[in-house]
């Protein structure tokens, strides 16, 4: 792609301009009733993923590894609502649409890193209801609470080590483009298109990025499951062979909340037309707003001992 020429005061012009951030187009008129809507939903998030690590850590009988790899979620869905949900508000409330460049790459890096680390808690916990269901005697054995943190760990500075080189690599760019961006927030793959260099290699580094993490991830889930199955219909007794599966189905609605939008939103960004421009901030807003909201509550419904330490803990 051949790179236009722009004179060195352009160059400090773009260096220092700003992005702005998009709403949905056409639903001005709305955006206060949208605004509700949303502060709603980030109010849900903040309350009850605040109520799930509160309900764990000052309950000992929970803690155990299904719910330490809950509270890791739900640490993971605090954050990423904090780092993105008050920019969308104050589109929508304020009609502030400019974000600094610096700003958006930080906000980019935080919202990358923590969709790597919410992938990898889905991954551990997929792990967990492996041990759990095929290997129980050994449950306790393999499953630690050292273990568990140095799982984490590791899997904290994969994220890092994928997430850290996106701002480094948009900041070498100069952007001479239209600076309208088509989320309320900053993605990696949005700002990119907006430079006026070759992107070749942030294109190839966040397809691999995406490979290497939601890709390996989704698929180690997917074969642990088909061992989990082949476990459970291996059990005579059908009660039992429903209980077992049941244990599961908290942690497949969070895996499909969390990756279907994501998955369907990268798909778009790299494949999808003009036509499909609404359907793109849609998903987005699906991407960041429904996996914090749904997992408590799904997770507070379908774990019964969580459910009644709730009720307990509020109703005395």
């Amino acid at each position: 792609m051949a790179q236009p020429i722009i004179s060195a005061a352009n160059y400090t012009e773009f260096n220092s301009a700003v992005f702005l951030l998009t709403g949905i187009p056409g639903q001005e008129d709305v955006h206060i009733w949208i605004s509700i809507l949303f502060s709603l939903m980030y109010a849900i998030s903040i309350v009850g993923n605040s109520v799930i690590l509160f309900i764990i850590k000052t309950d000992p009988s929970l803690h155990e590894p299904m719910y330490m790899f809950l509270s890791m979620l739900a640490v993971t869905d605090l954050s990423l609502s904090i780092s993105t949900i008050p920019t969308i508000l104050g589109i929508y409330l304020f009609n502030s649409r400019e974000i600094s460049l610096n700003a958006c790459f930080g906000q980019l890096f935080f919202l990358h890193f923590l969709a790597k680390i919410e992938s990898s808690v889905l991954l551990l916990m997929a792990f967990d209801r492996f041990v759990a269901i095929c290997n129980p005697l050994r449950y306790a054995s393999i499953l630690t609470p050292p273990r568990i943190a140095k799982m984490g760990l590791v899997f904290v500075v994969r994220g890092l080590a994928v997430a850290l080189p996106f701002p480094c690599l948009l900041k070498r760019f100069q952007y001479c483009q239209a600076n309208v961006l088509s989320h309320s927030y900053c993605l990696h793959q949005d700002v990119m298109k907006l430079a006026c260099s070759d992107i070749t290699v942030n294109y190839i580094y966040g397809l691999f990025t995406t490979l290497f993490t939601f890709g390996l991830d989704s698929l180690l889930i997917f074969l642990s499951y088909m061992m989990i199955l082949k476990t459970v219909l291996s059990i005579t007794s059908h009660t039992e062979c429903l209980r077992a599966l049941n244990t599961c189905v908290s942690h497949l609605c969070a895996v499909l909340l969390f990756y279907t939008p994501n998955v369907s939103l990268a798909v778009i960004h790299r494949f999808g037309n003009s036509s499909s421009h609404l359907l793109k901030i849609l998903l987005g807003y699906v991407y960041l707003l429904v996996p914090p909201v749904m997992n408590p509550i799904v997770y507070s419904v379908k774990s019964k001992h969580l459910r009644e330490r709730i009720i307990r803990a509020f109703v005395k």
